[in-house]
């Protein structure tokens, strides 16, 4: 397993897609993921800072998993079948729940939870930015700084 950071979401155009884009903590490879409007917003306020009137689903799973007494201790990103990514949430004393990367993202960030890969997906599904294209990493960054959450509301 691989640990990763969140770079962050964006919209990818001219689709209209929302994307998060993982990187790669003791390497140079990134991990792009496609997902919905919902979760990309989540991941966003999360990321941002913003704190909603009313939890969020994920700030709902987080404070059971609290009351519960029962800690998310990682999130796992096991497999990739026909492009769809497959990851699993590792809570309490080895409990093992099927759950959507981005939704595992979003709840991740909102506990402290590492986000691991395993080698298998990030030899199939990442990608090495070339240094020529670093900059387009750091325009990704700007543009992160500047986009609202509202900006993925379908």
């Amino acid at each position: 397993m691989r640990e990763l950071s969140v770079v962050g979401v964006r919209v990818e155009l001219p689709g209209n897609q929302p994307i998060v884009l993982l990187r790669e903590v003791d390497g140079d490879r990134y991990l792009p993921i496609w997902i919905g409007a919902v979760e990309a917003t989540a991941i966003a306020y999360e990321q941002q800072g913003i704190k909603p009137t009313r939890p969020l689903t994920h700030d709902l799973l987080r404070d059971v998993l609290a009351a519960l007494k029962a800690p998310l201790h990682a999130v796992e990103i096991m497999e990739m079948k026909e492009n769809i990514f497959y990851a699993e949430l590792l809570i309490g004393d080895g409990l093992r729940i099927s759950a959507r990367p981005s939704d595992s993202i979003a709840l991740a960030l909102r506990v402290g939870a590492p986000i691991r890969c395993t080698d298998e997906v990030l030899t199939e599904a990442g990608i090495i930015i070339p240094d020529e294209q670093e900059d387009e990493v750091e325009k990704f960054r700007e543009f992160l700084e500047q986009v609202r959450p509202e900006d993925f509301a379908g």
